[in-house]
């Protein structure tokens, strides 16, 4: 019994040490101090790695450092050789963070490297860190379209313009038939003498839609009804009119006469182009859509002027010249939250994300996607995206207006001015032509009653 008790105790213990032996082999560098080299981007793109004096520091370095503290393991930090993400070339090899994971010369790569089919091919990936779709950075400047000299009347369209000049003759109009018809607004019927005339019915009207009082006040019940029915309307007509003009004056994506691929493809001031060798590009490539051929078509005849090398390329072309940048969408975000001259068109494309790269035989990434999940269910990753995508351009959304948004207010001010002159003018002219003949008329019966006492007196 002893002797057989003795045998299962060995036993156990043998398969116990096999165990942690074998553990111990697959686990990677956490338990032998081992260094990984972690590829980065390419080059010290903002706001993923950038330099700080002797150190790197980024939304990328910070997700390092924190999977490491969750999976404690060490690290050594290099930068990819060739400059690129990664690309298949010619004869079949890849380029960039991929070709070096595929190489075995790094472990794995923790970049804004976005997660397709064909790298997913030959590595594998974490679950996404950060989520983005292709998008269009435009400069300002470039991209609006002029504004209307009458800006003032884009919050209504012509169909509610014409309604609403419909609805105040309509008003006025009844004013002035229900005053006709009520006795209450007869001040002496045997005079016929009524103050709500059409004209004054339509100065009654503008006046509340002035929100200023106007006579003639109403004194008939009848008159009122429509008078409190008209200020209610005018009241919720003035607080959309108002809504929506704030809205026009300070967004900018309205006046964006590019808000979609479809009209980046019909316009011919801009040129646009992508990183070379991206995803992007090869997302065009690979599209059936008509709109995404024409734009591949574009950029393959035009490569050596449109297509850039670098992020920093592309936003400083962006910013130099006419040019469109197709891209990641989350990063030109950062780069309009950076460059208060720099707009993302509205439509986003291709939904994707950011994962990290290992090889395929790596046991690094499913302990490295758990750990992503724990960082995005704790909100560490929200607070990352906050962090490094903070705008300073929050201050300048509302600038100043320029002259073309008013313009149109100021041509209806001057003309209203010039009419009240002319009509000034015009009384001024009957009054004093009234008054010459006046004084003709004395003077000629003056004339006429001395001519006729001289001839009485002879």
């Amino acid at each position: 019994m002893d002797k057989s008790l003795h045998f299962t105790v060995c036993v156990l213990t043998a398969l116990l040490l096999l165990r942690e032996s074998s553990q111990a082999d697959a686990e990677p560098a956490r338990s032998r101090g081992k260094e990984d080299w972690l590829c980065v981007p390419p080059c010290q793109e903002d706001p993923y790695v950038m330099v700080r004096g002797a150190e790197l520091e980024g939304y990328c370095m910070e997700l390092l450092a924190a999977l490491a503290g969750m999976l404690r393991f060490q690290y050594r930090v290099r930068v990819v050789a060739d400059g690129q993400y990664g690309a298949v070339a010619a004869g079949g090899n890849w380029s960039g963070m991929i070709g070096e994971i595929l190489r075995r010369e790094a472990d794995m790569a923790v970049a804004p490297l976005t997660v397709t089919s064909a790298r997913e091919e030959v590595v594998s990936f974490t679950t996404p860190f950060l989520q983005t779709g292709i998008g269009i950075l435009l400069r300002k400047d470039t991209a609006s379209q002029d504004m209307s000299f009458f800006h003032f009347l884009s919050p209504f369209s012509k169909e509610t313009w014409t309604a609403l000049l419909f609805a105040y003759l309509l008003t006025c109009f009844c004013l002035f038939l229900v005053a006709r018809l009520s006795p209450c607004e007869w001040n002496e019927p045997k005079n016929e003498e009524n103050h709500f005339t059409f004209l004054n019915s339509l100065w009654f009207g503008a006046g509340a839609l002035a929100l200023q009082g106007a006579t003639p006040r109403p004194q008939a019940f009848s008159v009122r009804v429509i008078a409190v029915v008209w200020w209610l309307f005018t009241l919720a007509l003035l607080a959309a009119y108002i809504a929506n003009f704030t809205a026009l004056l300070s967004s900018g994506s309205e006046q964006l006469p590019i808000q979609t691929f479809e009209d980046l493809v019909k316009q011919r001031n801009l040129e646009f182009g992508t990183l070379e060798g991206s995803s992007t590009f090869y997302y065009f490539k690979n599209s059936k859509n008509p709109i995404h051929q024409m734009i591949y078509e574009y950029m393959e005849k035009r490569r050596e002027h449109v297509l850039v090398k670098t992020y920093q390329e592309a936003v400083q072309r962006v910013m130099d010249s006419n040019y469109a940048f197709i891209g990641e969408s989350i990063s030109q975000d950062l780069a309009a939250a950076r460059h208060c001259n720099l707009i993302r068109a509205p439509e986003v494309i291709g939904a994707r994300g950011f994962g990290i790269a290992t090889s395929q035989a790596s046991p690094w990434t499913k302990p490295l996607s758990i750990a992503v999940l724990k960082l995005r269910e704790s909100g560490d990753l929200d607070y990352l995206r906050n962090k490094w995508w903070e705008s300073s351009c929050l201050q300048e959304r509302w600038g100043p207006l320029e002259p073309p948004a008013l313009g149109g207010l100021f041509l209806t001010l001057g003309i209203g001015l010039a009419l009240g002159i002319l009509a000034a003018l015009k009384s001024c002219c009957s009054v004093f032509t009234e008054e010459i003949c006046t004084r003709l008329r004395i003077k000629g019966a003056a004339r006429q009653s001395q001519e006729t006492s001289g001839k009485a007196n002879a």
